[in-house]
């Protein structure tokens, strides 16, 4: 007789998998990602060692889909704000400030993320990363050209290069060290969401009556506990 789990033990299964995910997240926001190791994960989801490996067979598994599980989170957001824009233009500001907001809010973890030095690989899990969130700013970019509000461009070399700037500038090794503070972070997202505006060829004025202002969370630049909280936007202009 085959044996199917029942919808409660799939329920149970998947939380633990997600409290552990969870557990990692925290370990990277708080000391990157070598923080990121198969015992200390354990501790922090409740759980042994050997049921970490359950899940995931190896570190780089683990550190793998950490990476994706929060690609996940931040295209999710991106997608929510652009789609509350009211057009193609505003939709595409909301896209830039969304990635610069999440960028600020956990500086250690989206470094882990992006290109901090790790002892497996996890290149292709990074790659994909970039890959989609590149391509999220690429259709956003695209809808604004269609639109006629952006001259004809070469659109997946303009996220590309656009989504350097943002996480070099943010979080690279010449980023500013002084972003803990909130009236800063803010001015930071709205200097790069500008200048992303710029480069794609939206004029000076245009380009900031686009500038959204971002209401950051509370505790912007350190560790957020809630993964999946919202963050609100609202536009300047409507055009």
């Amino acid at each position: 007789m085959v044996y199917r789990r029942t919808h409660q033990v799939v329920k149970r299964l998947a939380a633990r998998r997600s409290a552990i995910l969870a557990a990692a997240r925290d370990a990277a926001a708080d000391g990157g990602i070598t923080a990121v190791q198969i015992a200390p994960v354990a501790i922090r989801a409740n759980v042994a060692a050997g049921t970490v490996y359950r899940y995931f067979p190896s570190k780089a598994d683990l550190i793998s889909e950490l990476i994706a599980d929060v690609s996940r989170d931040e295209l999710a957001a991106i997608r929510r704000a652009a789609d509350a824009a009211p057009g193609p233009s505003s939709a595409l500001a909301a896209a830039v400030t969304t990635v610069a907001v999440h960028v600020l809010s956990q500086r250690k973890l989206a470094w882990g993320i992006l290109a901090e030095p790790v002892d497996v690989d996890v290149t292709a899990s990074r790659l994909a990363s970039r890959r989609e969130i590149a391509g999220e700013i690429a259709a956003r970019i695209d809808a604004a050209v269609r639109a006629g509000h952006l001259p004809a461009q070469d659109t997946s070399l303009a996220a590309t290069a656009l989504l350097g700037a943002l996480r070099e500038s943010l979080v690279g090794p010449l980023a500013p060290d002084n972003l803990d503070d909130p009236a800063r972070l803010r001015d930071a997202v709205q200097t790069v969401t500008l200048l992303a505006l710029r480069a794609v060829g939206v004029m000076d004025a245009r380009a900031r009556g686009l500038v959204v202002q971002a209401v950051l969370p509370a505790n912007a630049g350190g560790r957020t506990n809630n993964r999946n909280s919202d963050i609100a936007l609202t536009q300047q202009s409507a055009k």
